[in-house]
């Protein structure tokens, strides 16, 4: 299965409203990325919010690494290009 860049931004996107509903619905406010879990653990009484947190997480980090890789492919790509222009 192949996602494109910008299906993988809007995807992102998605998830990224979904995680602000839940951090507002529960006023999740982690001090660093390492606090995230436990503050969430410790505020989000609903078990189903609770899963649906983590999933999130864990969709967000796969998604956005496969856009950086993505992203970093392109761009590789277009510097080839240029490179191999200026060989012509």
């Amino acid at each position: 299965m192949s996602i494109s860049f910008s299906d993988a931004q809007k995807k992102l996107e998605q998830i990224t409203a979904e995680m602000l509903e839940l951090i507002r619905k529960y006023g999740l406010d982690a001090e660093s990325p390492f606090d995230v879990i436990p503050v969430a653990r410790a505020k989000i009484d609903n078990q189903q919010d609770y899963v649906r947190f983590l999933e999130l997480s864990i969709e967000g980090r796969i998604y956005g690494e496969y856009a950086d890789a993505l992203k970093k492919k392109m761009d590789e790509e277009v510097r080839q290009a240029d490179a191999n222009k200026k060989m012509h």
